[in-house]
This record gives C-alpha cells, structure tokens and sequence, in this order.
C-alpha cells in the first residue's frame, strides 16, 4: 500500500509520532507543506519534496531546507490556495492508496476547517484513496456513502460520527459497542458520540450524506 503522509506547518506538538505509523519507508512518499518540511527534518526524515511560500521562515531556516531538500517549489505568498492544498495535490501525483495530513489541527482554525473542506473534496474526487487527518491524540477521516469495517485500536478506541454540510441517512452499525440501525445523523446531532468497536472489528454502512469520523485516545 502506497501512502503519501503530507505535514504541514502547524504547532509542532500536533506532528504524529511517525514511528507509529503503519509504514514502509520504501512505500511511502513524505510532503512538507511550508514549515512542516522543518517537523520533518527535525524527526529524521528528509521529504521527497516541499512546497510553500516558506514566508514565515526565518532566513537560516530558509536556507537550511535548500540545502537538505532535493526538490523545492516555492509559491507566492498571493495566491488562491493554502499551502497545504498544494501539497495535497502535488500528493495525488504519487497514486498513492492513502493520503495522511498531520500538524493541520492546531494553530489556525481557518487553516483547519480549509483543510476539512480540501478532505471532502478530494474525498468525493478520489474514492479509492483514503485521505486522513492525524496527530497524537486523533485520526479523522471522512466515510462516503456504502459499508466500511472499522477495524479495533485498543489505543484510538473511542469513535465518533458527525455528519458533515448534509443529513448521513440510514446509518447502521455492526460490532459496537452501541449498535444502530438505519437511523439518521441530522446537522448539530452529537448522539453518535464515543462508541467503541466491541469486537476484532465492526462495521458502519450509510447510504447517503458525508459522515465525518473521529477516532480518539483518551
């Protein structure tokens, strides 16, 4: 499985601990979006490329990712998309089966709900990649409509569903430890919160809307 893990500049204590990531070096692409590329290289990892207006840098650190990156695109500080945006799609450009945003949660809610919006999207664009958010304590991504297994973490174990922008409809779940079925997840209904896989595995199958997932620690 190909996986592209995008970082972004946000507070360093929102970077993953990428030792925990189910991933080989040889099968995953690693992205900085501006400052992220500087997580990145402070974790040990030297990016296969970086992109941003790099404006908030100060000048040494500027000149520290010239020398340690191989392939640098630098953008105008006037532009249409966030860095991250960018990074997302130069992300795409590796066919990857995952695409993995860390250091995007905290900081800047703007900068954050952009990102859930860029989520949905490429989503909805790209089915079959599975696009994710994740820092220490959470993993977010969004389930479209048909039947997803939802395997058991004994350490993200608490899970949430939301809808997202349009009522989820008929949503069902299987092997939780709170089970429904067919009911709805209408806009500002928070009833789906906290439950928890009761098996090696459960199920959650929807028929229409976007459901917004949430797995957590505690």
């Amino acid at each position: 499985m190909k996986s592209v893990i995008v970082c972004s500049g946000g507070p360093v204590e929102e970077v993953v601990d990428f030792r925990q990531l189910p991933f080989s070096k040889e099968e995953t692409v690693f992205i900085g979006a501006d400052r992220g590329a500087l997580h990145l290289l402070t974790n040990g990892i030297t990016p296969n490329e970086i992109i941003g207006d790099f404006d908030s840098l100060l000048e040494e650190e500027y000149q520290f990712l010239r020398k340690s990156v191989e392939k640098m695109t630098i953008m105008p500080p006037e532009k249409d998309e966030t860095d991250t945006h960018l990074a997302i799609l130069r992300a795409l450009t590796y066919n990857p089966d995952s695409v993995i945003l860390t250091a995007v949660t905290g900081g800047r809610l703007d900068h954050y709900e952009a990102v859930l919006h860029d989520m949905v999207r490429f989503q909805r664009e790209y089915p079959e990649i599975v696009f994710y958010i994740r820092n220490k304590q959470n993993i977010i991504r969004f389930l479209l409509p048909g039947t997803h297994e939802i395997e058991q973490d004994n350490y993200f174990k608490y899970i949430s569903f939301f809808s997202f922008g349009e009522t989820v409809k008929d949503i069902s779940l299987r092997g939780f430890l709170y089970e429904v079925t067919e009911e709805n997840i209408s806009i500002g209904n928070a009833k789906f919160t906290s439950n928890q896989v009761s098996g090696r595995n459960g199920t959650i199958s929807i028929t229409a809307g976007i459901c917004l997932m949430i797995r957590s620690s505690d």
